[in-house]
């Protein structure tokens, strides 16, 4: 799985200003074209949209962050820029991990995020990804540990308090619980964790694994146990690849089996489907825009969770988990070998 380390951009000369003004007016029109769309921005709850959107979301749009990967890719050279236009410009979500935002800074850099995301009338999605023991040693080894994890999350929920925003809170963490060793202690964590954020505003979204690893009913039964019903919903195929139709098929049932919760889907990378591989599998594509469900059901929208052109992890090529990877981000646009 893939984590963002995102250093602060430097001071740019005027030249650069002036360039990035205008990459950002064609990118608009070259993001259109990525996804067949118009172009024309509709936020949720405009008079254009033809049905209510969820009501946290009302009046609103979705935050592109200005730090991404894609756009310091692009900062740095601007030779790129417009060839990453799609990814620096499209809405994404920020990944917060203690090795990067740490317990002292993390609630200072959410909510100066949450300010900017404000101030534009958008509204920001965050990923928690700090759990003890994160992704079980593996590519994204980290995380903190049993007694300093409670103050980074609370820390967290300070930082969003009072915003209209979106968590999605620790990706892998119930569906890898078991093969961890750890399930009854990983559930609690989760829940704790999900509590932190109790009246704080922001939707919460547990993560509900995805529809090629484990039965609908197990998730349904983990995110029961971690307290589902006291957040907003869960997220699926966060940082995979599966196509849109079969997630939400899977969600679906997944919401069916915990009460109606809410959920979203990660759409960012599977454009192309799923080959079975999550570790940088070769001959993907992003997916469609960003997108809010207005038709009132369970189904909250289509979100870009993962950002395109950072690494899985060390496989496949790719460097470490997180590090952004031009090679991919080509390959996901259609550009790539």
């Amino acid at each position: 799985m893939s984590r963002s380390e995102r250093p602060r951009r430097p001071a740019l000369t005027l030249s650069i200003v002036l360039l990035s003004v205008a990459v950002v007016c064609l990118g608009t029109v070259l993001v259109a074209k990525a996804f067949g769309g118009s172009g024309a921005a509709v936020r949720p709850g405009s008079a254009d949209a033809s049905n209510a959107a969820p009501s946290f979301l009302a009046g609103k749009g979705l935050y592109v962050d200005p730090d991404s990967s894609a756009a310091r890719a692009s900062m740095a050279d601007p030779s790129v820029a417009v060839t990453f236009a799609p990814l620096a410009h499209t809405p994404t979500a920020i990944w917060l991990t203690p090795e990067k935002y740490p317990t002292v800074s993390v609630e200072t850099s959410v909510a100066r995020i949450v300010r900017d995301a404000t101030a534009k009338k958008d509204v920001a999605s965050f990923v928690v990804y700090g759990i003890p023991n994160r992704d079980c040693g593996s590519q994204s080894s980290g995380g903190l540990d049993q007694a300093s994890y409670p103050a980074w999350v609370a820390a967290i929920a300070k930082g969003v308090e009072g915003s209209k925003s979106i968590v999605v809170l620790e990706p892998d963490s119930l569906a890898q619980s078991a093969s961890c060793g750890e399930q009854d202690a990983r559930i609690i964590e989760v829940r704790n964790a999900a509590s932190q954020f109790s009246g704080t505003s922001p939707e919460v979204y547990l993560d509900g694994g995805h529809s090629n690893w484990l039965p609908a009913a197990t998730m349904a039964d983990l995110l029961n146990r971690a307290g589902v019903s006291s957040v907003r919903g869960f997220a699926t195929n966060v940082s995979n690849y599966n196509a849109t139709e079969r997630e939400r098929n899977y969600a679906s049932t997944v919401s069916k089996l915990t009460g109606g919760a809410h959920y979203i889907i990660d759409v960012s990378r599977n454009g192309a489907g799923s080959n079975g591989d999550w570790c940088n599998p070769p001959g993907r594509r992003i997916g469609t825009t960003p997108s809010i469900d207005h038709s009132n059901n369970a189904h909250d929208g289509d979100l870009w969770i993962k950002p395109p052109g950072e690494s899985d992890g060390t496989c496949n090529g790719g460097p470490a988990a997180g590090q952004w990877w031009a090679q991919s981000a080509l390959e996901l646009l259609g550009l790539g070998s």
